[in-house]
């Protein structure tokens, strides 16, 4: 599918929620068990600018919590529903909704609240791997959807999220809150106004404390807790205490890495900061999982890299993300690292860092030259609502398009990184180019792997991923079908995210 420009897509959307906003649509429900389809009809209404938005929180471990507690802060607002597969979470998650005055339903089925034709919007903080198929569903059910970051598992699903989202004429808001930022919003309008030349290079970093997570042995799952629904669109698999609640970030059947974690939030702010393309031309990654040393060697149970970098060519400006996550805690070698989350702008005349402007051979910033842009529209959170109340698509500070093509700039990185060869530490990633900023990170790796662990880098290997051609336009790899087959996974029945929304 081609991508539309952003003034098109809003035409597009912003009259489609016009007319379908709230009307009755085809809504979705498996019947449980048989995995078929079931036609009805939502009788969603309108909601008037004084009435109540009756919202669902999915997933309330973790990050639900913060929804919880915003969405139930809000005037207008109630929440109606509490959905997870474990409801040991029920009691407590509970109390706290009550104390706003409402006693939700709680479910551990998200079906179920969407069989609910007065429920107007859904929350989603659940794990990677079930973000896009509660967000399609939703659609589906004529609902609105506030869906975490990143909206999808793989590129496929993101795609399908917007077409559900522009077919049933949904208000689709992304968690990637550096959105709501008027300080990122006015860098990103610095560099688009070229007073400081072009965009050379978009460097990003998401380097938070990332040590070893151990090994769990499968075991059966707690009885309060429905391993099958969690599983969802996942393969079947024994439980083990190192996917549930956390560590699941860093498997590949339901995370996405750091890259995909944090990194989400950073890569959106990279990718807006660069004019004109949505989609890299190519990619290409290299990394490494190593943690303090144990009987089982210099590593653990988890699968995504904990060193991580990648390179995609936007046609012209570079985008460089860095992922170290040997950070804080004092390993067996001699240093200790300190976290680094942030975003960084190389241009011809200088570079943008920490909201400051260093010309070019000065160590001493300036403040940003000052240029006319929009302002987010405030609170994350409240603008989703307002957004409910009003179906203007173009007022989101974060839209599920943007959500997708940043999301899928942390999965193309990925399916380099799974498609890579080990190789040794003494053979140089020639491949990454010879970008200052790029050598610069892989220095940077090498050095907190010698200094945080003590390795002796001639004794290991890291992953070097393949240069990826990609077409952005199709949202495909170009000649190489092996990388395509990553850009969607096989579905277990009936957790299918579907062609045809």
């Amino acid at each position: 599918m081609s991508l539309h420009s952003r003034r098109d897509f809003l035409k597009t959307a912003a009259a489609a929620s016009a007319g379908a906003a709230f009307a009755g649509v085809g809504s979705f429900a498996a019947e449980k068990g048989k995995g078929k389809r079931r036609e009805k009809k939502a009788s969603a209404k309108v909601v008037g600018a004084n009435e109540r938005v009756r919202i669902a929180v999915v997933g309330i471990g973790g990050r639900g919590q913060a929804h919880i507690s915003e969405f139930a802060a809000m005037p207008g607002v109630e929440v109606s529903y509490l959905v997870d597969p474990d409801s040991r979470f029920f009691a407590s998650r509970s109390k706290r909704v009550e104390e706003s005055g409402t006693k939700p339903t709680c479910v551990q089925d998200i079906r179920k609240a969407l069989d609910d034709k007065e429920l107007n919007a859904i929350s989603v903080a659940t794990c990677n791997h079930w973000h896009s198929l509660a967000t399609i569903w939703a659609c589906q059910a004529g609902k609105d959807v506030y869906v975490e970051k990143p909206c999808s598992h793989n590129v496929f699903e993101g795609r399908k999220c917007v077409e559900a989202a522009r077919k049933y004429g949904r208000i689709v808001a992304h968690g990637t809150q550096g959105r709501a930022s008027k300080s990122w919003a006015h860098v990103v309008a610095v560099i688009k106004s070229g007073k400081y030349g072009k965009l050379l290079v978009s460097k990003a970093y998401a380097s938070k404390v990332r040590w070893s997570i151990g090994f769990k042995e499968p075991e059966d799952p707690p009885k309060e807790f429905d391993f099958n629904i969690w599983l969802g669109p996942a393969p079947m698999q024994p439980y083990h205490r190192n996917i549930v609640h956390y560590n699941w970030h860093w498997f590949w059947d339901f995370g996405n890495g750091e890259i995909g974690n944090q990194g989400v939030h950073q890569m959106d702010i990279a990718r807006w900061g660069i004019p004109g393309p949505t989609l890299p031309k190519s990619v290409i990654s290299m990394g490494c999982r190593y943690v303090e040393e144990t009987k089982k060697g210099f590593r653990d149970q988890g699968q995504t890299p904990n060193m991580q970098l990648a390179v995609m060519d936007f046609g012209g400006p570079l985008l460089v993300f860095e992922v170290r996550g040997l950070n804080e805690k004092k390993g067996p070698g001699p240093k200790k690292y300190k976290s680094q989350v942030d975003n960084e702008f190389y241009l011809e005349e200088g570079a943008i860092k920490g909201g400051k402007f260093y010309p070019k051979g000065k160590s001493q910033g300036e403040p940003l030259v000052k240029v006319e842009f929009k302002a987010p529209g405030g609170d994350h959170f409240g603008n989703f609502i307002d957004c409910v109340r009003s179906r203007k698509v173009e007022d989101l500070n974060a839209d599920i398009l943007d959500a997708h093509l940043s999301a899928a700039c942390c999965h193309l990185p990925n399916i380099s990184y799974r498609l890579g060869r080990e190789v040794p530490f003494t053979e140089k990633p020639t491949a990454l180019g010879d970008n200052e900023h790029v050598l610069a990170s892989v220095a940077a790796i090498e050095d907190q792997l010698v200094g945080a662990l003590g390795m002796d880098l001639t004794k290991f290997t890291y992953t070097i991923g393949p240069k990826l051609a990609f077409d952005p336009q199709a949202e495909k790899f170009v000649g190489n079908e092996e990388a395509n087959k990553l850009l969607t996974r096989p579905y277990r029945q009936p957790f299918v995210v579907p062609e045809t929304v």
